[in-house]
């Protein structure tokens, strides 16, 4: 009767062992305004990264910003990397959203949802948080992500501390 038990815990211990985060795809991406180019492969290893899929025509996706706009600055000096990307958005159309906002966040474009689709896109807002591993510990749709960013944020940095 043991034997059967002991196979049992074993296998249930890999299965638990084998339930890791998804890794994230690589991306590369080019900021509008100040024509940054983002790469991905740059930043695993050295920062968390949160990726924030949003529209202009966004009703949440405008309200959150300022709140998104003070964790990048909160966090920008902590290895934290936030990046907006607009999805099936002109370029017009997100240049006023980032005059009407002031993000501060950089901002790049997904008009076809080509990075959107990889990420296990759904809808406006979308985030996702990647941790300095490259795998994709975070993933919540619709509104409300950004006021539970910082618990996250500091959790994944506590861990992440040597």
């Amino acid at each position: 009767m043991r034997r059967p038990l002991l196979v049992l815990a074993v296998l249930l211990g890999l299965a638990v062992a084998a339930h890791a985060a998804p890794a994230a795809p690589g991306f590369r991406l080019r900021t509008i305004g100040g024509g940054r180019t983002i790469d991905s492969r740059e930043l695993t290893g050295t920062k968390i990264i949160v990726l924030r899929f949003q529209a202009s025509y966004c009703k949440p996706c405008v309200q959150e910003s300022p709140a998104l706009s003070r964790i990048a600055e909160r966090y920008r000096e902590q290895d934290v990397e936030i990046i907006a990307i607009h999805v099936q958005d002109t370029l017009a159309d997100t240049k006023r959203f980032l005059d009407r906002t002031k993000a501060t966040y950089p901002i790049a474009m997904d008009p076809r949802l080509n990075l959107g689709n990889r990420f296990g896109f759904k809808g406006t807002p979308y985030t996702v948080v990647i941790d300095k591993k490259g795998e994709m510990v975070v993933r919540l749709h619709g509104e409300n992500a950004v006021s539970r960013l910082p618990r996250m944020l500091d959790s994944l940095l506590k861990r992440d501390q040597p």
